[in-house]
């Protein structure tokens, strides 16, 4: 195993600090996960959701036993127009 020594200012050597109580883990394994990340070009699904989770923009939603019929779907979506169909077809053959 190799040491690595990087200079990073005072704030985000605070916001490292911070972070990793916040999630229990060392400064090290913290830096260590998001310098793979950096080299791997990929997050884990987990990681993802956890981003999106604490800056709120994770959208959760409990799914329902069966998908609306026909019926129900013409209920619901009555009175919205017909704004994207004529878009459509106004884009028509312009592709």
């Amino acid at each position: 195993m190799r040491q690595l020594i990087a200079r990073v200012d005072d704030e985000l050597h605070r916001r490292l600090k911070a972070k990793a109580s916040s999630e229990n883990r060392s400064l090290n394994e913290l830096v260590t996960e998001a310098l793979s990340r950096v080299v791997d070009g990929s997050a884990s699904l987990r990681t993802v959701r956890q981003r999106a989770r604490s800056s709120g923009m994770l959208v959760e939603v409990e799914g329902t036993d069966q998908a609306p019929d026909l019926d129900e779907l013409e209920a619901e979506t009555r009175g919205f127009g017909r704004g994207v169909g004529q878009a459509l077809e106004a884009d028509r053959g312009e592709w």
